[in-house]
């Protein structure tokens, strides 16, 4: 037994590797690391754009796919090739979860996040490609992107909602899910088919927020009271932030309207912590990690974390410990000018931003590779 074994079997809390590499899967390391206890994966256009620009894995299928395929297209057969067979090696793992665990996540075009009806229809063009139980598309918590996850679960098929970076989105997230379940209902389908994820990002909430702490701390003046006030909140945002968007997944998937639908089979919505390595070398490494775990969640973590999990994690619930706490640490934050509904805005859009980004960039890296190989290639 491990502790990411632990984690799962004692604290339920289900660990799972945020990365997907070719290399991954042709030497049997992703298969190691199950065997190890991670039981899912997450990927997002920066993992793929770091994987394929890193070495010639894919150099070979690029070549054979651009004689009958634009660049961009043999972009995304060379991502659902990986994620097919990281599906399968994942496989095992949801049978033997009833279908909670061994899920393997593709994200939408990041250049759809503002696009409600493209962004379903990706979606659901990914679902239809890749026709297997344990497949989640990501779609982005925009305010666009809320219809098109209602739209989804409506349909009966799984989403894990990203770039969550407020309580409030969130709480807009189990709106649509939970109206997506009854209009599948509605519709007389099976609620038990459907699960779903909803990715809430940590470790960017206390980077941005520390930087504004530290300019509201320039502008008080070095070494005043109110200085050393706001600097004492660094490294605090994130966490706190997180144990309120616990205690609201456990109010929301309680009561009348959701027992209704779980006695038709529906499964909960399970919080996801992402973005939990951590960004200040300041803090600790399992900042984001040993400070969120509880029951009915999933902490989607990079290598390096996972190998200091392994390490010297510590497999103890603490999601809901000290959530009063957390709260006022919320209050003192927007008392001393923190606005983190503006936080999450800023969030949102260099999430946006920076997915598009990479995306571009390997799209052009990609375009230059072609031009090398030449004509047929």
């Amino acid at each position: 037994m491990t502790t990411l074994d632990d984690l799962y079997a004692g604290q339920g809390q289900s660990p799972w590797l945020d990365n997907l590499r070719r290399d991954y899967l042709r030497d049997g390391h992703l298969a190691e690391l199950v065997g190890r206890g991670i039981r899912g994966v997450t990927s997002n256009p920066t993992i793929f754009a770091k994987a394929i620009e890193r070495g010639s894995d894919y150099d070979e299928q690029f070549g054979d796919l651009l004689a009958t395929m634009s660049v961009e297209d043999a972009y995304w057969e060379m991502v659902i090739s990986d994620i097919r067979d990281a599906l399968a090696v994942l496989r095992p793992v949801h049978d033997a979860s009833g279908g909670e665990d061994g899920f393997v996540s593709i994200e939408v075009a990041p250049a759809l996040a503002h696009d409600t009806a493209r962004t379903t229809a990706d979606a659901r063009r990914f679902h239809q490609l890749i026709d297997e139980p344990n497949l989640y598309v990501k779609i982005p918590g925009t305010a666009e992107g809320l219809p098109a996850v209602r739209t989804m679960i409506g349909e009966g098929r799984s989403i894990n909602i990203t770039l969550l970076f407020s309580v409030e989105r969130y709480d807009e997230v189990i709106e649509a899910y939970i109206g997506g379940l009854e209009d599948l209902a509605a519709a007389g389908g099976d609620l038990g088919s459907v699960r779903s994820v909803a990715s809430f990002f940590v470790s960017r909430v206390d980077t941005e927020v520390d930087r504004r702490l530290e300019a509201l701390a320039a502008e008080a003046g070095a070494g005043s009271a109110r200085a050393e006030e706001l600097l004492s909140l660094r490294g605090t945002a994130a966490v706190a932030q997180a144990k309120v968007a616990y205690e609201l997944f456990r109010s929301r998937f309680a009561g009348e309207r959701w027992d209704g639908l779980a006695a038709r089979g529906a499964a909960l919505q399970r919080p996801l912590w992402a973005s939990t390595s951590t960004k200040n070398p300041a803090y600790p490494d399992l900042a984001y990690v040993d400070t969120l775990i509880g029951p009915d969640s999933v902490n989607t973590m990079p290598d390096d974390t996972i190998d200091a999990f392994l390490d010297h994690g510590t497999p103890s619930r603490t999601v809901d410990a000290g959530t009063d706490e957390a709260r006022r640490t919320l209050e003192r934050l927007g008392g001393l000018g923190v606005d983190m509904a503006d936080v999450a805005r800023t969030l949102e859009d260099e999430g946006v931003a920076s997915f598009s980004k990479s995306f571009d960039e390997l799209i052009q890296a990609l375009s230059d590779k072609a031009n090398t190989l030449g004509p047929g290639a």
